[in-house]
């Protein structure tokens, strides 16, 4: 598996633990003139539970790759290009994957900034930190969970 620093999203980052809603989470990639990224070859944005999911409820996690033209990624007014299906809290141990998919690319008008966007419902997770990335080699293996982080 191939990851870069610059397409990374997320890096062991704490979910937001406010309650029911939509949270822009971890950082923008600016492709700024390079919206063609990705073309003619395969990219994938690969999710990862880092740190187990916690909620004091029965809370469910749905993350969107999302693309803006500020680069704090309007939590509400970005463009949503890919979602995860919705994970309970329960299915959410340090290793878990979340989303594999490839990015895409064509004929989606992506804005300057991709960013990922947390959406909490059900009730508040009360802890839990995500790693996000591209990647054009997707890994397969299943990372348990006394070996996140590592």
């Amino acid at each position: 598996m191939i990851t870069d620093k610059l397409t990374t999203l997320c890096r062991a980052v704490a979910l937001n633990t406010g309650g029911a809603g939509s949270y822009v989470i971890g950082d923008a990639i600016d492709i700024g003139d390079l919206r063609d990224i990705g073309q003619g070859t395969d990219l994938y944005l690969v999710v990862t539970v880092e740190t187990t999911l916690t909620s004091g409820g029965s809370a469910t996690l749905q993350i969107a790759l999302t693309s803006d033209d500020a680069a704090a990624n309007h939590a509400t007014t970005s463009t949503v290009h890919a979602t995860s299906a919705v994970m309970a809290v329960a299915d959410g141990a340090a290793g878990a994957s979340i989303l594999t998919t490839t990015i895409p690319w064509e004929g989606a008008a992506y804005e300057r900034y991709l960013g990922i966007r947390q959406i909490t419902a059900g009730a508040a997770f009360t802890a839990g930190k995500i790693n996000a990335y591209l990647t054009p080699t997707p890994s397969s293996k299943r990372v348990y969970a006394e070996y996140a982080g590592l």
